[in-house]
């Protein structure tokens, strides 16, 4: 990993945590893939820090930009699949 984690300076550090692990995650299911349910639930928390969807539009692209993963397609895939599925792009 040779690039940064979009973040916002005013997110408080518990925050920032867990839109870490959210955009890890999404790098994970790429590499070699990821719980559905792990990644459900970080997004879920992603989306409580980040409620607005152009925001996480922005903050997505971003992310795609330095790393080459899109987040909107791991979580589409894992939108079509079973609970105890795991996500793997």
């Amino acid at each position: 990993m040779n690039y940064s984690y979009p973040i916002d300076e005013t997110w408080a550090t518990e925050e920032i945590v867990d839109v870490v692990n959210y955009f890890s995650l999404i790098e994970k299911a790429y590499e070699k893939g990821v719980e559905k349910q792990d990644l459900v639930a970080a997004y879920n928390r992603y989306k409580e820090i980040v409620p607005s969807k152009s925001e996480e539009k922005q903050l997505d692209k971003k992310f795609e930009k330095q790393s080459g993963y899109v987040p909107f397609r791991v979580i589409k895939k894992a939108k079509e699949l079973s609970p105890r599925d795991i996500v793997k792009m």
